[in-house]
């Protein structure tokens, strides 16, 4: 399902006026004999390649949110390992009107079986990918794939009132 139902009811009371929604991107990686791969899936609304993303629903913790994605967009079964990255993204505008700012949560994914395929429907293609040879990727998904792939332990956040973090 592209749109939850949930979100589907607030836009009928609200019509295109931004919506504050909370979302995650699972980045999921394999290790292979050649090397690294990286799990990525092509979207069907912008065609951009992109790590699996969606919506959290009402009361669902974000880690599984992040390993239902990935198994109802591309097939694979993945759990959590680490909380890699919070942030805001850029305002997104839908090209039927409804506006969204979104909370993401950016998870460190690990494999634990299946072949990847585009599974409901939001995705054209769904593929792994060696980490030195990745299709063109905007700058935002980069940067969340940066984030999941470092050694750091420590959840990253941003804050722009000028404290940095502790």
């Amino acid at each position: 399902m592209a749109t939850p139902d949930f979100v589907l009811a607030l836009r009928a009371a609200i019509g295109h006026a931004p919506l504050w929604l909370i979302g995650t991107t699972a980045v999921l990686t394999r290790e292979t004999e050649a090397g690294a791969e990286l799990l990525l899936v092509r979207r069907s609304d912008t065609g951009a390649w992109t790590p699996v993303t969606g919506i959290i629903d009402p009361r669902e913790e974000p880690a599984d949110a992040a390993a239902r994605e990935t198994l109802e967009e591309a097939g694979i079964v993945a759990i959590a390992e680490r909380l890699a990255w919070v942030h805001t993204i850029p305002r997104v505008t839908y090209p039927n009107g409804d506006q969204a700012d979104y909370l993401d949560f950016t998870f460190r994914m690990r494999f634990i079986s299946g072949e990847p395929h585009p599974a409901d429907g939001e995705n054209t293609d769904a593929r792994w990918f060696p980490l030195d040879a990745l299709p063109p990727i905007s700058p935002d998904i980069r940067e969340r794939i940066d984030h999941a792939l470092s050694d750091g332990i420590a959840t990253e956040f941003v804050a722009t009132n000028g404290t940095p973090p502790v």
